[in-house]
């Protein structure tokens, strides 16, 4: 009876959005009435299109894939793995010719470039009949999923940034806590320098450099937007003191100049340097191996404790012709991967469900993730708007020129910034607002 009860409702379910897509234009369903909570409807195969390719993410996610498979015999997931740039330059296209994925994972500051070019389902009551809200996921979190005043996402994962340690080198200055203030990082950088070791070495690129000066921005009390993204605002003074801190840090002699892509983590590694801040995935970095090593949260330089972190977030693609048992199929499965993500940070990655980062067995299975638990309490995460990656990049592009000499820090971020409102008006008449 229960069964029977259950497969009329997801008849009815399937009808209403059936019903709600016909008054679409083609755009694809609406959420109206699809649960997701238990799909019992006929036998489905969803696709679904993710960019974890590398480290233990390949293997992770199949076996996820395999059990939920096992445990449904109505749904069958197809995995389909692919680079995170080639997910941005085929699925918007895929979607409007009906050849998208069923559900997939997005970058929390790509959401709202889906969103605003109407390539996701508005997923409201998807999120509410779900049981979800903002109070089930870090603080923050879960609005990056909102654009226009509706949901478009459920949250998977988070990535705070953190410090990591080479206590063999700290062990070099005589240095036996991990500062936690800008006192104590000073002290411990002229420690380490005194012994003749540049202990942080700051590059200019996005990893890691760009999290680096944001996370010191807020830490400063500033923004890297107006609150109606219509302005850039991180060339405020704030900027100019996070990016100021990270030139003098070369300029003082605590960091080499010019460091590459990637030749902090490297250093540390070799020994060269005692701090790096760098992503919560590094603690799954098999290179660290028998190295004396430590994570902790990034010292609070600034007024205010902040920190930067990307998030993850589930959607469900606008598809034309979008089948609403797919749709109904697919919320049984982001719910079923959000229940069972436990396993998920063996990736180095933390699982955006609370309930799942509190469960006792995550910190006994992952001792290292720790601290950057502790720091989801201030992590600050991505911008809410249509195409704002553009005009990201020019924060990179902005620390870059300074850490090189080419530019002071005031004329690289106000260069920026000048650039970045060009293509903050360019995005209002490309996308709306």
């Amino acid at each position: 009876m229960k069964k029977a009860i259950a497969r009329g409702l997801a008849a009815g379910l399937a009808a209403s959005v059936a019903l709600a897509f016909a008054g679409c234009a083609g755009s694809g369903p609406s959420d109206q009435g699809v649960s997701g909570e238990e799909y019992s409807g006929p036998k489905v195969e969803i696709t679904f299109w993710h960019g974890w390719t590398g480290g233990a993410a390949p293997t992770i996610v199949p076996k996820l894939i395999d059990q939920f498979n096992a445990e449904h015999d109505n749904i069958v997931v197809k995995n389909v793995p692919q680079e995170w740039a080639d997910i941005n330059a085929k699925m918007p296209l895929a979607i409007k010719a009906g050849k998208g994925p069923d559900v997939a994972v997005l970058h929390g500051d790509d959401l709202a470039t889906y969103a605003a070019q109407k390539l996701l389902i508005p997923a409201d009551d998807i999120v509410s009949n779900l049981g979800y809200s903002a109070e089930d996921f870090p603080a923050g979190v879960f609005d990056k999923g909102n654009y226009d005043g509706a949901q478009y996402a459920v949250p998977w994962s988070v990535t705070p940034l953190g410090l990591f340690v080479n206590k063999e080198v700290l062990a070099k200055a005589d240095i036996t806590e991990i500062p936690t203030d800008k006192d104590g990082y000073l002290d411990a950088l002229d420690a380490l320098k005194d012994a003749g070791v540049k202990g942080e070495w700051v590059d200019g690129y996005v990893f890691t450099g760009t999290f680096e000066f944001q996370s010191l921005l807020w830490q400063f009390g500033g923004e890297l937007y107006n609150e109606d993204v219509s302005e850039a605002t991180f060339n405020s003074e704030a900027g100019v003191q996070a990016l100021t801190w990270m030139t003098d840090l070369v300029d003082k002699g605590y960091s080499p100049a010019n460091v590459a892509q990637d030749g902090n983590i490297k250093a540390l590694l070799a020994g060269d340097t005692a701090f790096n801040w760098n992503g919560v995935w590094q603690t799954t970095n098999s290179a660290f191996g028998d190295l004396d090593w430590a994570a902790a949260p990034v010292p609070q330089i600034g007024t205010e404790k902040a920190v930067w972190s990307s998030s993850t977030h589930w959607v469900f693609p606008s598809n034309k012709g979008q089948d609403a048992d797919k749709t109904a199929a697919a919320a049984t499965f982001v719910k079923w991967m959000n229940d069972n993500s436990l396993g998920w940070a063996e990736t180095g990655e933390l699982p955006a469900a609370n309930t799942v980062r509190e469960d006792p067995e995550l910190l006994s299975t992952y001792p290292n993730l720790e601290p950057f638990m502790e720091e989801l309490e201030y992590a600050r995460y991505e911008t809410v708007s249509p195409g704002i990656n553009e005009a990201n990049a020019l924060i990179t592009t902005a620390i870059n020129e300074a850490l090189t000499g080419k530019k002071t820090p005031q004329a690289a971020l106000d260069d920026a910034k000048a650039k970045a409102d060009a293509i903050i008006e360019q995005n209002k008449a490309k996308y709306g607002g």
